[in-house]
């Protein structure tokens, strides 16, 4: 029987949907903040559900499973990387770093700067997202 990716997959294509109206959106309008909050909370919630899938698969390399609920975010991805399910860890540390401060700053600036990072981490969790399917779904 294969892992359950679904809501994973879903957040992604709410990610995509999203980045899509922000992109046709004019800058300085409602609609444009409206889209530009709406990418930054599908971006947190991709994150969380990238990690909950990691999550998933390592507990099927682990011998204690129950340890695996104990990892924090940083060594659910360490031990991603040791498995070969990710390659670049950092980057993946800056996203979560990212998502941290999205929850607090929500000045403007900082919104339109997170949103850069954004359309580099839909592809990086799309390649995830594929991967876990390919390997374990």
């Amino acid at each position: 029987m294969g892992l359950n990716f679904e809501p994973f997959g879903r957040c992604l294509q709410t990610l995509e949907r999203s980045l899509r109206c922000l992109d046709s959106a004019q800058e300085d309008t409602v609609e444009y903040e409206v889209y530009r909050n709406s990418v930054i909370k599908s971006f947190e919630m991709t994150l969380e559900m990238a990690g909950k899938s990691l999550r998933r698969v390592l507990r099927e390399f682990s011998g204690n499973p129950k340890s695996v609920n104990e990892l924090t975010f940083k060594d659910v991805f360490r031990h991603a990387a040791k498995h070969g399910l990710v390659t670049d860890v950092e980057r993946w540390f800056r996203y979560r770093e990212s998502r941290n401060n999205t929850v607090h700053d929500y000045g403007e600036d900082f919104a339109e700067t997170v949103l850069v990072m954004i359309q580099e981490f839909y592809r990086d969790a799309s390649v995830l997202h594929q991967d876990l399917v390919r390997k374990y779904g």
